[in-house]
C-alpha cells in the first residue's frame, strides 16, 4: 500500500532551476492548455493567426472559385442526367398511354357497331312481336290469335305458316 506523503526538498525547486514561482506557474498553465483541445487557438483566433499577402489571397480565392465551379458543373451534369432519365421514362409512359387510348377507341368502335346491330335487331324483333300481338300475318291480313294455351293451331280453319 502506497501512502502519498509530501516530499521535502532540502531547498525549494525554484531556487535550483532559477525560475521564479510565476514563471513555473506560467509553464504549468501552458502545459495544461496544450492538453485541452478547446483552449488551442484556431486559424482565425489567437497569436497563430496566419496573415496572407494579397497575392496569396488572390491565389486562394482563385483556387476556391475553381473548386466551386467544379462542384457547380458536377451538380449541373447530375441534374441534366436526371432530367434525361425522367424524359425517357415519360416518353415510354406516353407511348404506353397512347397505345391504351388507341385500343380503347378501337374497342369503343367495335362496341358501337355491335350496339347498333343489336338496336336494329331489337327494332325488328319488336315489330315482329307487335305484328304477332295485333294478329297480323306476313301478308297483312288478320289472323285469329288464340289466348288459350292449349288451343289447337288450326282451330279457326286457317293454315298457319
Amino acid at each position: 500500500m502506497l501512502l502519498h506523503e509530501a516530499v521535502q526538498f532540502p531547498c525549494s525547486p525554484v531556487h535550483q532551476t532559477m525560475l521564479t514561482q510565476s514563471e513555473i506557474e506560467d509553464l504549468f498553465s501552458l502545459i495544461n492548455k496544450s492538453r485541452d483541445p478547446a483552449s488551442l487557438p484556431s486559424g482565425s483566433q489567437g497569436s497563430n493567426r496566419t496573415v496572407y499577402s494579397s497575392e496569396e489571397k488572390k491565389v486562394r480565392r482563385m483556387q476556391s472559385n475553381r473548386e466551386s465551379a467544379r462542384r457547380s458543373r458536377y451538380k449541373k451534369k447530375k441534374h441534366l442526367e436526371n432530367l434525361t432519365s425522367q424524359m425517357n421514362r415519360l416518353r415510354i409512359q406516353n407511348r404506353f398511354l397512347k397505345n391504351r387510348v388507341a385500343s380503347t377507341m378501337h374497342q369503343h368502335l367495335l362496341l358501337s357497331l355491335h350496339n347498333d346491330h343489336l338496336k336494329s335487331e331489337a327494332i325488328s324483333l319488336m315489330a315482329t312481336l307487335s305484328d304477332l300481338c295485333l294478329g297480323r300475318g306476313k301478308h297483312g291480313y288478320v289472323r285469329a290469335v288464340w289466348l288459350v294455351k292449349d288451343a289447337p293451331a288450326s282451330a279457326n280453319g286457317e293454315n298457319h305458316e
